[in-house]
């Protein structure tokens, strides 16, 4: 009996201290252009791995590259993780998921894969002016020798003019295969999965937790992408120019208010706008209000009023801290001030489109705006014009004027209004004068 309960015990001590000594891994992905969302779900998964006690970071990897700011996010994130992060290269760390492959302390790298080829290229794929590049060999340089790579071979990636003998050519840039970043140094070793690395790391008790991102947080990388940010500043516009063109408060304002809180909203939760960028919207869009109806012409109101709203679209759209841009590149900011700019024409260019034609295009309901002609061979008048001439003259009643009605003189109907009290309808009455057109009578 003692022998079974110092087994038992035994057994206890021995699965309590394997419970122990088991690691927490903290996995996620990122499977896209690196862009704003990328760098969202970074700072998302760093927080969470730490509020987990996480051991250690598995970053699942394939990109051909993307924005340079948010790399450089990325990249500093990444540095400043004070847990250790392993990159798991899963077919391509080309451009920005190159530098963000080194920034990490361990990469991985399945077969066939590749890392390098990190110049920076505008969207139509045109390799940018040198300051450009200047910038990003010293991001590689830099962040390879903090986590113990060869900077040269790192900036080798970007810069074509670098020559090593043996391993790249003058003229172009540096692109590793699988088995070249072992033999260099920017891989740990080839693996085919998250299992794999651990067991190459030599972790054998572990759990996963995987990064698992609710609604709101999808939707918020959702709404953050340039191109959709492009689409809500175009709703904003349209519906602010729609509203201006119909009295009242209406349909295109609430269009406008609903893109204006799909705009800012994401960005404000995303840590790119701030309270002060939303008020400078807010200020510039009501001068622009005050401009258009108060301030006859357009002036200085106006002018100011835009830029305030283009200059608050702009920041909230990038990285700073009140107006300190040293985190963001300035191809972002170039970018960035593009996309807003081109996204308030286009929208101003095609409400105006769609303004006529929704106006005058010929529907089987007809048309918005009323085309049929009221002409004077038709017996039709306007009553500004020429009524002074009846001043005098006599006719009947054939409305009840209380005060207003109608009256019919020398053949012809008028809106008039009686000078005082109720006149009958068929009473005999007399022009007295003639203002706001409506002719005023008397009963006679």
């Amino acid at each position: 009996m003692n022998k079974i309960i110092t087994f038992l015990l035994f057994f206890l001590l021995l699965s309590n201290g394997y419970s122990q000594n088991k690691k927490t891994i903290y996995s996620f992905e990122i499977d896209d252009n690196i862009a704003k969302p990328a760098r969202k779900k970074t700072e998302m998964a760093l927080q969470e791995a730490k509020d987990k006690k996480a051991d250690l970071i598995i970053l699942r990897l394939n990109t051909f590259g993307g924005e340079l700011d948010a790399a450089d996010q990325i990249r500093t994130l990444l540095m400043k993780s004070t847990i250790p992060v392993y990159v798991f290269i899963d077919v391509n760390a080309a451009s920005a998921g190159a530098l963000i492959s080194i920034a990490c302390d361990s990469i991985y790298m399945s077969p066939g894969a590749s890392i390098g080829a990190a110049s920076v290229v505008n969207q139509e794929g045109e390799i940018m002016p040198d300051k450009y590049q200047s910038y990003m060999r010293s991001l590689m340089r830099s962040t390879a020798e903090k986590k113990g790579r060869d900077p040269v071979l790192a900036q080798a990636m970007v810069d074509p003019d670098i020559y090593v003998e043996g391993i790249i050519d003058s003229g172009k840039v540096l692109t590793f295969t699988t088995s070249e970043a072992i033999k260099y140094g920017f891989c740990e070793a080839q693996v085919n999965s998250k299992e794999d690395i651990l067991k190459a790391a030599g972790i054998q008790n572990y759990e996963i937790i995987e990064q698992e991102l609710s609604l709101v947080d999808k939707m918020i990388m959702f709404l953050i992408n340039p191109f959709i940010s492009g689409i809500l500043i175009m709703l904003i516009i349209g519906g602010i120019y729609f509203e201006l063109q119909t009295p009242g408060i209406g349909f295109p304002l609430v269009v406008a208010i609903i893109a204006a809180l799909l705009f800012f909203a994401p960005h404000y939760l995303g840590g790119l706008a701030a309270h002060w960028e939303i008020l400078i919207f807010i200020v510039g869009l009501i001068l622009l209000i005050v401009e258009i109806f108060v301030i006859p012409g357009f002036g200085v109101f106006g002018i100011v009023g835009i830029s305030l709203m283009v200059l608050a679209l702009i920041l909230a759209m990038i990285f700073n801290i009140k107006f300190n841009f040293s985190l963001t590149s300035t191809s972002d900011i170039i970018q960035t001030s593009v996309i807003v700019v081109t996204s308030l024409v286009f929208g101003f260019v095609l409400s105006i489109w769609l303004g006529k034609k929704l106006i005058l295009t010929e529907t089987r309901y007809g048309t918005i705006a009323l085309k049929t002609e009221l002409n004077k061979s038709d017996g039709y008048m306007a009553q500004g014009e020429g009524l002074f001439h009846l001043v005098g003259k006599k006719g009947i009643a054939t409305t009840i004027l209380r005060p207003s009605g109608k009256v019919e003189i020398e053949g012809t109907n008028y809106d008039a209004v009686a000078v005082y009290g109720i006149i009958e309808r068929g009473v005999e009455v007399q022009v007295l004068r003639f203002e706001n057109s409506q002719i005023v009578v008397r009963a006679i």
